[in-house]
């Protein structure tokens, strides 16, 4: 994933974290493409590596170092032990010169930690806050994770993990849209905004196409349609994404098919015909078959 260097709206603001996992550090990161100074406050670590380093607070950093360092890559690191005085001061400190605070606590842990917003724009009212919760208003102590999330939404259909940490992506997503709103807020009026976002509906939001039915089995896009299937092939598999009038043509033309009606694309025999043709191509012929008649197709391996 790539971003552009010049894209910096946040450039010159400053933003301290406390969240740790997944979707507050993966926040973080998208804040920092975005052009601002981030800060990460973690917990003290469970003692040393062999080479001397302080072993991370953050579970992630714990088991999986490779996805903590992307998602920490020009993240200012330290670790504070919150439940100290002297730990309390640090951060007041840099909270007194930054422009964000993004958390993921329950509210009951940022309640005692003397974090929740009511006393934190007490004491820095210029200071906006996102909190990234598990689900929103009364359940916001709940405990939960991607999957029950997930689960809770409809996007869990058999007994098959999902292939992402799609409700912590998403969310980690709606936080970066939460905190550019509240500094638009607080640029705006001069004092410091508060947003909380629920993991939870960061999952509903992505859970809508298959609640208006399109990615249900009866659905254009859950498989109804003969040009929106995943097709085995000679040598793998095929993605075909052949959905607009112009693309099924094209791919009925491929396969020896009669140019298709409205109807066609949902006719079994249609998608018989199709995985018929599928079988009988390789992953290369099908790539050149995608450029040379204009068809969106991925060809994939049977990993």
């Amino acid at each position: 994933m790539s971003s552009s260097s010049t894209f910096k709206p946040l450039r010159g603001r400053r933003v301290v974290s406390l969240a740790l996992n997944l979707p507050g550090p993966a926040a973080l990161m998208r804040l920092g493409e975005l052009g601002a100074r981030c800060l990460k406050v973690e917990p003290p670590g469970p003692g040393q590596t062999p080479a001397g380093r302080p072993i991370s607070g953050d579970p992630m950093g714990q088991y999986n170092i490779g996805a903590y360092n992307t998602m920490h890559e020009g993240v200012r690191v330290v670790q504070v032990d919150l439940k100290t005085e002297r730990g309390h001061a640090q951060l007041a400190r840099e909270l007194a010169k930054s422009d964000l605070l993004l958390t993921s606590f329950r509210p009951s842990a940022l309640q005692k930690l003397g974090l929740n917003w009511k006393a934190v724009h007490r004491a820095h009212p210029a200071l906006s806050m996102v909190e990234i919760v598990g689900a929103p208003g009364d359940r916001a102590d709940e405990p939960g994770h991607d999957l029950t999330y997930l689960a809770e939404a409809g996007l869990v259909p058999g007994t098959d993990l999902p292939p992402s940490l799609l409700a912590d992506m998403a969310g980690a997503l709606l936080a970066v849209e939460a905190a550019l709103g509240v500094l638009m807020q607080a640029a705006a009026s001069g004092k410091g905004a508060h947003r909380q976002v629920a993991l939870s509906d960061a999952a509903a939001w992505l859970a809508l196409p298959r609640h208006w039915g399109l990615t249900l089995p009866s659905g254009a896009v859950g498989g109804a349609h003969a040009g929106y299937r995943v097709y085995p092939c000679k040598d793998g598999r095929v993605a075909i994404a052949a959905l607009e009038p112009h693309f099924a043509a094209s791919l009925f033309a491929a396969a020896g098919l009669p140019p298709p009606d409205a109807r066609a694309p949902f006719a079994p025999q249609t998608r018989d015909a199709i995985a018929a043709w599928a079988l009988t191509k390789t992953r290369r012929q099908l790539d050149a078959l995608a450029v040379a008649r204009d068809i969106p197709l991925c060809t994939l391996s049977n990993k």
